[in-house]
């Protein structure tokens, strides 16, 4: 896919999955999640204070006999309740509302009635960038600090499967470093050397680097430098050596570059929809399209 139409258009191509939102009273986020309502990509059960989820629904023009609400007394509780419905199969994905992020992971985790896998959770976004050929997916920037070569790995099947999921049939992964070479100062680039060995008979993705970030996303950079990769200035997906590369790779594409993008964090039984309370509506909606097409394609 080129572009974030064709990733909205792809989830409109299937049947509304139903998001729940724990407190749900958040203007921002309500608008987005209506909007998704509106584009027949969700229906919404919303998880919170019902006098406010009304109130919130009436400032931002939705109307509450769209959406199934239940009415929590308390933030921990609604996201309990909102987490109980996806776990349970009521509810097909799970979206933060006007919460703290540790509150809503907790009860996403909770071992018995929660989301966990085995699986390791990470951050996975996916851009759509005006300098760039196609949708960008990067990994990890948000919850993962310094991640080794094990808890990449899980990092990286966690972003193919999020790419598969958005019709990318065999993604590339980029191994970000400093340096296109294995140095044995720079661990990042000792993983790479590793991470490569262990994908390369990989049926589901092509992972190659230690690539510097342009000459992963520009063929003209790697020719320059002589690298030799089938992958080189085509990536899909970045893997991101530690979080602040990634953290901050993301803020300069939204913030410098006005990049389209949109988010969730995979390795749970369904995807969650976590952004920032400084994200755009626009999004908190695309990472909604993203979540459901998720959905879709854990249900082949």
């Amino acid at each position: 896919m080129q572009s974030m139409q064709a990733l909205i258009e792809n989830a409109t191509a299937f049947e509304p999955k139903t998001l729940a939102v724990a407190v749900a009273e958040d203007d921002a986020v309500m608008a987005a999640v209506e909007k998704a309502r509106h584009s027949g990509i969700i229906n919404g059960a919303l998880y919170g204070d019902q006098d406010s989820i009304h109130q919130t629904l009436h400032t931002i023009g939705a109307k509450p006999e769209n959406y199934t609400i239940v009415h929590a007394e308390d933030n921990e509780t609604a996201c309990k309740l909102a987490v109980q419905s996806v776990s349970q199969g009521r509810s097909d994905f799970l979206m933060k509302g006007l919460v703290d992020t540790s509150v809503i992971l907790k009860a996403a985790l909770d071992k018995n009635e929660g989301l966990r896998t085995e699986n390791r959770l990470s951050h996975v976004s996916v851009m759509e960038l005006a300098n760039y050929h196609k949708l960008l997916f990067m990994s990890d920037g948000a919850m993962n600090i310094a991640p080794d070569v094990e808890e990449k790995k899980e990092i990286i099947d966690n972003a193919v499967s999020i790419a598969r999921a958005s019709s990318v049939s065999k993604p590339a992964v980029g191994l970000i470093a400093a340096v296109e070479k294995v140095n044995p100062k720079m661990p990042v680039t000792q993983h790479a050397e590793v991470l490569v060995s262990h994908y390369k008979h990989n049926e589901t993705c092509v992972v190659d680097g230690p690539f510097g970030l342009d000459n992963a996303i520009n063929k003209e950079a790697a020719d320059h430098k002589g690298i030799k990769s089938p992958i080189a200035g085509n990536v899909d997906i970045l893997l991101m050596p530690m979080i602040e590369a990634g953290n901050v790779f993301y803020k300069s594409m939204m913030f410098l570059a006005n990049a389209k993008s949109a988010s969730v964090i995979a390795g749970a039984k369904k995807p969650i929809v976590l952004t920032s309370r400084a994200d755009s509506m626009d999004t908190k909606y695309h990472s909604i399209a993203l979540g459901a097409l998720v959905v879709q394609g854990q249900s082949k």
